[in-house]
């Protein structure tokens, strides 16, 4: 097949694009620095030509609540619109396991707006809702921190490897359009604070971690049952410190 990974070329686009290949399909990774622009609609009809799967892993290059917002509409619209003019007959889209639950947060308002263009297009989707990366644990960390302490929520979260996000969105993008929404999660589930204390003491940071209810995520505060999957997630493969003894983890 013809595939083409919008977002190709980051954390997790550039492992899928490798994992897509050896199946031996062909792959494209496109990007505004390959002249494909989802926000100004540059490269997308030659791109997409002949194209029968689109993969969306890109994100916001701004977190500022309106700035998200507009991106992910505009991108979504511009997207979509071209797919259904290429006749792409599969969109694979990759979101975060309780966006729905997290409207507080200008982040995933911009989240939800992109899947409800996923949903109301003419073009058959999956959308793939992941729980958060290990290797963002030291982004969280610093969005804490005060000092030498860092405010968490102590809410549950089952955080998963790039590289088992990387598998799981090649089995579904390779796979028939489920026109719905599946979860993947790691096969831990451990309370954020707890989890990134555990981190900065293996990375040797002094920062020490206090549980704090109120601590936001994003913009939004958490409940314990706010990022973690319902019945039935696909599991990857790596815990926190099989993953954090790999060598390219983030130190």
């Amino acid at each position: 097949m013809k595939i083409v990974v919008i977002g190709g070329s980051g954390l997790i686009g550039s492992k899928l694009v490798n994992n897509l290949r050896a199946l031996g399909n062909e792959v494209i990774a496109a990007s505004p620095a390959s002249g494909v622009n989802t926000i100004t609609g540059e490269g997308l009809a030659e791109v997409l030509a002949g194209a029968q799967v689109v993969v969306d892993v890109a994100n916001s290059p701004s977190f500022e609540d309106k700035a998200v917002l507009e991106f992910f509409q505009t991108s979504g619209r511009n997207l979509l619109a071209a797919e259904e003019k290429a006749g792409v007959k599969h969109h694979v889209a990759l979101s975060v396991v309780g966006t729905d639950r997290l409207a507080e947060s200008g982040y995933f308002r911009g989240k939800i707006a992109q899947e409800k263009l996923i949903r109301e297009s003419k073009v058959p989707y999956t959308i793939v809702h992941s729980t958060q990366f290990f290797e963002f644990l030291g982004g969280i960390a610093q969005s804490g921190t005060d000092g030498k302490t860092v405010h968490l929520s102590p809410a549950f979260v089952q955080p998963i490897a790039s590289d088992d996000v990387a598998a799981a969105m090649a089995d579904f993008t390779v796979g028939a359009p489920i026109n719905g929404v599946v979860e993947i999660a790691g096969p831990e589930r451990v309370r954020l604070s707890e989890l990134v204390q555990r981190y900065l003491s293996k990375t040797n940071d002094p920062r020490t971690v206090v549980a704090d209810m109120h601590a936001r995520y994003f913009g939004a505060e958490l409940k314990d049952d706010t990022l973690v999957p319902g019945d039935n997630p696909r599991i990857g493969k790596l815990g926190f410190d099989a993953w954090f003894a790999l060598p390219k983890a983030p130190r």
